[in-house]
């Protein structure tokens, strides 16, 4: 038996759940290993000075985790599996896409145990999971997004939320059911390339709304209506991509304003607004009959989640809208939704999405500190910056002149829609890259620009 106290970090949370925390930190940190009997319940109880029903629920927690064993009359153990995982394979650590915008990965111990442990407690339903499912996803799963949904401030009945395979395959879904080929969209004149594609495979006719430096202009979005009559508009508000400009709170007001006065359905693509502090408040909030919200999990816990919890304008949609998922992919898949549920439940997603607002935050801090003197755009949690070229210097030639490298450049030409390209790159500062290697990259970028504009 170790003599083992944990350190109870609570930040608001029940003391039970504290314990269970420490002791999934403290396998990550290779203090508790695995076979190691942990203090009776009784005695950490007198130790740390509460009773002991709080203890016994620690423990409990910490075995529905996976955690421990505990075994009548020998007492609770360190489990097995909790820190002798599998080995990595190799093949699969060398896949990631760089042309994508990725969330900085884990790199704490105990975060990504944690992470793995909820792997552990969802495999006891493995086979109940294989099975097909409601293509608008479980009550359990339903109750863990509006849970997720409250930190963005809604609080939908669960008649309108829908379990869906990613934002793209709802992006694809929604525009089946309010368009048909030849119809046309709003977007933003610079937008995500994601949603241009999705538009063009449907074959719809795309324009892009005048922006500023505070994104899509009310008035020119008012405009735009009368004129195209469009079946749905679609934004990004939140550090878009691949500006990262966050549309402000009385902007988005008067956005709802003109989108009551038309009836015109908006898509809300809320892909980082789990990320920031104090993100203002999504416009489903202001215009929740006629908004698609989805809340993605690939930027704020990770991309290979493949999950968005959907908020539909009202009941018939969102059945609609399942109707058409089913159709498209049958459904979101049970296992990653359990687990989605599990972390959200454990608190497992808030660490993560914690982890990467603190990260990003100093990988903007690096790349302001390496880009000092070019011109860019950039906020302090988005995952990328838009960087604007000097004069003479081509943005293919860039790209180019970065291939083979780990850190993502896309050319503005994928992003703008009615409106010339300009010589603007996206940079990328997320996924497996560490600190130190990103800001090797930034310098190698850096010189590769002043090397072309000398050129030039």
């Amino acid at each position: 038996m170790i003599d083992w106290t944990p350190d109870l970090e609570t930040e608001g949370r029940p003391r039970y759940m504290a314990i269970a925390d420490a002791i999934e930190k403290d396998i990550g940190r290779g203090i508790l290993a695995a076979g190691v009997r942990l203090p009776p319940q009784r005695s950490l109880a007198d130790r740390l000075g509460i009773d002991f029903t709080t203890v016994s629920r620690g423990y409990s927690e910490a075995q529905s985790r996976g955690l421990v064993e505990s075994h009548v009359g020998r007492g609770t153990f360190v489990a097995k599996q909790a820190n002798s995982g599998n080995e990595p394979d190799p093949q699969r650590m060398a896949e990631e896409d760089l042309s994508m915008n990725l969330p900085p990965e884990p790199t704490d111990a105990a975060l990504v145990a944690r992470m793995q442990n909820g792997l552990n407690y969802v495999s006891a339903n493995l086979l109940q999971l294989l099975r097909y499912q409601s293509p608008t996803g479980s009550d359990r799963d339903k109750m863990a997004a509006s849970t997720w949904l409250s930190l963005r401030g809604m609080m939908p009945n669960n008649a309108r939320v829908v379990i869906t395979p990613g934002a793209h395959s709802t992006i694809c879904a929604i525009l089946a059911i309010l368009t048909n080929p030849g119809d046309t969209v709003l977007c933003e004149q610079i937008t995500y390339p994601g949603f241009r594609n999705i538009a063009a495979r449907c074959g719809l006719n795309v324009i892009g709304v005048r922006m500023d430096d505070h994104g899509i202009l009310p008035e020119a979005l008012n405009d735009a209506i009368a004129t195209h009559r469009p079946k749905a508009v679609y934004l990004n508000p939140t550090l878009q991509n691949p500006t990262t400009i966050t549309i402000p709170n009385d902007r988005r007001l008067v956005i709802s304003e003109v989108l009551n006065k038309h009836g015109v359905q908006l898509i809300e693509d809320d892909a980082y607004g789990f990320v920031p502090a104090r993100a203002p408040a999504p416009i489903a909030v202001s215009a929740p009959d006629l908004t698609w919200h989805i809340g993605g999990l690939a930027k704020c816990i990770g991309a290979g989640l493949r999950l968005a919890y959907t908020v539909a304008p009202n009941a018939k949609e969102a059945h609609a809208l399942g109707q058409i998922i089913k159709t498209q992919a049958v459904m979101a898949s049970p296992i990653m939704a359990a687990l989605a549920t599990r972390w959200i439940e454990d608190g497992t997603a808030d660490q993560i999405r914690r982890f990467i607002r603190s990260e990003t935050a100093a990988r903007q801090a690096i790349a302001r500190d390496v880009l000092d003197g070019c011109t860019f755009r950039s906020e302090e949690n988005a995952f990328n910056v838009w960087l604007s070229l000097p004069e003479g210097v081509g943005r293919a030639d860039i790209v180019a002149r970065m291939a083979g490298r780990p850190i993502g450049l896309l050319s503005s030409d994928a992003f703008t829609v009615g409106t010339p390209p300009g010589e603007h790159v996206r940079l990328c500062l997320g996924g497996s890259l560490s600190r130190d290697a990103l800001r090797s990259h930034l310098y190698f970028l850096v010189n590769s620009i002043q090397h072309n504009s000398y050129m030039g």
